[in-house]
């Protein structure tokens, strides 16, 4: 199946009354889908008025090196609806990601377009993995870049150099964008349709699209990992900024801080909304994980303690008999005992099919 994006139409910097906003879109293989599709349906539905999506406040452009179709990650096509145009002709350049284990997301002509696109002073956006491609292209170093925390320990490991924003949602540092993806998609092009258009033309896209309101990029990403009752946004951002920081955990009053708050504080919020301290808290996360690699990894438990921030073994072992009531190395028995199981039903199968 094939989306044809066409119809796009093109301002010359000298008309009279040249689009409010100009928006090209960069798309890498394997790019997601939905980050594309709710940037341009904000920017259809500020661009007139009602639902008539003529172009007139706002142009968009799907710009490829090739004439070929691009591959969503969910399969569906894209066709380019231009070659890449001059920069100029954009206040945005927008590149969106996607799968990053999937092959070479962009090929050399995008990069050297990107980097043609920072020389001309035309803004650069990331969003969704479309962060990793700036940075990979030598368009982040000394700027701030929002990732989603599903990809937070992709891009440290990547970009050692770099410390990465996972509990935002999108994050603005001079001429770069960085966003998150997912929703928060729609909230960044809400955001810049209300820096060119004004808040009423954003909030009409979003009212269409039947989101609410338009979240502020501050806000923090939607991802309870403990607790998905937990309504208070600091807390969100403390257990966020607590799995980002399994080997090397940071004091109670290191997290308090980046969150501009004190540790006393922060302590009152945890006990009223999880009615644990952050240090427990903070544990019991990290033991969590501790489980998980023993029981969906290969590493010894030297090394599940190590890479969960136990300073040694015994110290390890301990907590982990304390939680779980067992010790680490019975889990990892007991993970091994079903391991062999699942093979002798897989053989008795083969050899007996009648009886399965």
């Amino acid at each position: 199946m094939s989306i044809d994006c066409s119809g796009i139409r093109r301002w010359p910097l000298t008309d009279a009354n040249p689009p409010a906003l100009r928006v090209g879109f960069v798309l890498a293989n394997n790019f997601t889908l939905s980050a594309l599709s709710l940037f341009v349906d904000a920017l259809r539905l500020a661009a007139d008025e009602g639902d008539r999506s003529r172009p007139i406040r706002c142009t968009w452009s799907i710009m490829a090196a090739k004439p070929e179709p691009i591959r969503s990650s969910c399969g569906l096509l894209v066709q380019r609806t231009s070659p890449l145009a001059d920069p100029h002709l954009f206040d945005y350049v927008v590149v969106v990601g996607g799968l990053l284990h999937a092959g070479e997301q962009v090929d050399d002509a995008i990069v050297q377009y990107l980097k043609s696109t920072a020389k001309a002073g035309v803004a650069l956006i990331g969003v969704c993995t479309g962060s990793f491609i700036l940075a990979r292209a030598g368009l982040m170093k000394g700027r701030r870049c929002c990732v989603c925390w599903y990809h937070f320990q992709d891009y440290e490991a990547e970009f050692p150099d770099q410390r990465p924003i996972a509990d935002q949602l999108f994050v603005v540092d001079r001429d770069r964008i960085t966003c998150s993806g997912g929703s928060g998609v729609a909230d960044l092009a809400a955001f810049l349709i209300s820096r060119h258009l004004g808040q009423t033309v954003a909030q009409k896209s979003l009212h269409v699209l039947l989101l609410q309101h338009a979240r502020s990029g501050s806000d923090a990403q939607p991802h309870p990992p403990l607790n998905d009752r937990v309504g208070d946004d600091r807390v969100q951002r403390a257990l966020l900024i607590m799995e980002q920081h399994m080997a090397e955990p940071l004091s109670i009053d290191v997290i308090a801080s980046k969150l501009n708050i004190s540790g006393r504080q922060l302590e009152r919020l945890f006990r009223t909304n999880l009615s644990m301290r952050p240090v427990v808290v903070y544990r019991q996360l990290r033991l969590r994980y501790a489980r998980w690699l023993i029981e969906s990894t290969h590493k010894s438990i030297t090394d599940v303690a190590v890479e969960t921030g136990f300073c040694d073994n015994a110290h390890f072992s301990r907590q982990f008999r304390e939680h779980f009531g067992m010790p680490p190395s019975r889990v990892r028995a007991s993970r091994s005992a079903a391991s062999r199981n699942a093979v002798d039903r897989q053989s008795a199968m083969r050899d007996n099919p009648r009886l399965y």
